[in-house]
Order: C-alpha cells, then sequence, then structure tokens
C-alpha cells in the first residue's frame, strides 16, 4: 500500500516547478551568502541546528521523502528560519539538473540508507561516481562531511577518499568518532544512547583543485536516479 502524499504549503518548501524558474538556486534566496546542500535531511533536527549556528549560510534541504520533507519545512517554520529551503528531490537529480557549478561551500550527508546487504551495496549513495560529482559542484575548499553508524560503510568511503585527486582529509585520521561541534541529529542521538559510535568524515576540496579536472559521471532520468548500467560496468 502506498502512503498517503502530505500536503507541504510551508513556505521554505520548493517545488520542482518553482526551481525551474531559476538560473541558479541560489536565487531562492535572494541575496549572496555561501549556500550549502544537506542530502537526506529526514525530519529536519539537524538542519534547524545548522542554520541556527550558521545564519550567514544559506542552506538547501534535500529528502526523497515527502514525509521528511514536511516535517523537516514544520522544524524550520516553528524555528521562524529564513536560510533554509526544502526541495523533494534525489541528490544526484539536483546536482545534475540544476546546481552551478562550485556553487556549494558544503555538502552534508548524514547517516544515509547503508543498504547492509552485500548485494545492495552497489545502491548506496557514496562511491567513487558520487564523490567525483560532489568535486564539480564543491566550490574550492569547499567541505564534505559524512557519518554513518555502519562500520564498513565508513571503512569504505575512508578508504576511497584517499584515492581521489581534489580531496584533502581534514582530519588525522581516516574517520573519527568525535566531530567536535557538529550537531547531532535525533536519529544519531539514539545510536549513541545505546552505546554505539557514530563514524565521522570530513573532507575538504583542493584550493587549486579545477572542477573540470574530475571525470563527470553520466546520470538517467527520473525521480529516483539511478546510475547508467554503463558507469557499472
Amino acid at each position: 500500500m502506498s502512503q498517503r502524499m502530505i500536503e507541504i504549503t510551508s513556505p521554505v518548501f520548493v517545488p520542482e516547478t518553482e526551481l525551474r524558474k531559476h538560473a541558479d538556486p541560489r536565487q531562492l534566496f535572494g541575496d549572496d551568502r555561501p549556500l550549502a546542500l544537506e542530502i537526506g535531511c529526514g525530519i529536519g533536527d539537524f538542519i534547524v541546528q545548522l542554520a541556527e549556528e550558521q545564519p550567514g549560510t544559506n542552506f538547501l534541504a534535500i529528502d526523497i521523502y515527502n514525509k521528511g520533507c514536511h516535517k523537516t519545512c514544520r522544524r524550520i517554520d516553528s524555528a521562524g528560519l529564513k536560510n533554509v529551503r526544502v526541495l523533494r528531490l534525489e541528490a544526484r537529480y539536483l546536482l545534475s539538473r540544476y546546481l552551478c557549478r562550485e556553487s556549494l561551500a558544503a555538502v552534508y550527508i548524514n547517516c544515509p540508507d547503508p543498504w547492509p546487504k552485500k548485494r545492495h551495496r552497489s545502491r548506496r549513495l557514496v562511491n567513487r561516481e558520487f564523490l567525483q560529482l560532489l568535486l564539480h559542484y564543491l566550490r574550492p575548499d569547499g567541505n564534505l562531511y559524512f557519518s554513518t553508524d555502519f562500520d564498513d560503510y565508513a571503512h569504505e568511503v575512508a578508504a576511497l577518499l584517499p584515492t581521489l585527486e581534489g580531496f584533502d582529509n581534514c582530519l588525522d585520521e581516516p574517520f573519527s568518532h568525535r566531530l567536535p561541534g557538529y550537531p547531532r541529529s535525533k536519529y544519531m542521538r539514539r545510536f549513541l544512547d545505546r552505546g554505539q559510535p557514530i563514524h565521522f568524515i570530513h573532507y575538504r576540496k583542493s584550493g587549486d583543485f579545477p572542477a573540470e579536472a574530475a571525470p563527470l559521471p553520466s546520470i538517467d532520468r527520473g525521480f529516483r536516479v539511478h546510475w547508467s548500467r554503463a558507469q557499472n560496468g
């Protein structure tokens, strides 16, 4: 049974029809502040904390689930925040269709679907192709934050990033269980309360790395975007 679609009337929610009217999503805010992206905003706990702590930055918060977008909008409206816009879009679709090259000051990816079964791990969002895609849209010295409660996912991403030219590790280790000052979402707090660690990764795009130096993967059409079979080999 499919879930009932919730109508989202919040002023911070941006339907794709509205997004198409703008050549650059930064125009949604009416100013020239730095733009950051949270991929998978869930119920909005993390983005509200982050936007409150960084009022000088504008944030796009995206999720593929209608219910999550609705809850995120409610939290943003309740907090009275003006520097967040919520979109129901898949990350690769948003990046390839609507964002301008080197337009993001930071990307935040917190506890994405780990697809724990080995036969499903090709479905994980953060892989080589996706990281190469981010190199096009992060500005020089732009930050990439990744967190996961799955040990093998953390090791996978931590082993992959050093093999990609254009990213520099901001930590003294491949990943850390502590990242001072980083907001903790409700999901993170639940696992930490159970004694289960969160793995944090923080990389930065090299200041002298040109966006065009990374190969740009091709992307199939569709709302739930999948990498083309040719790219997956």
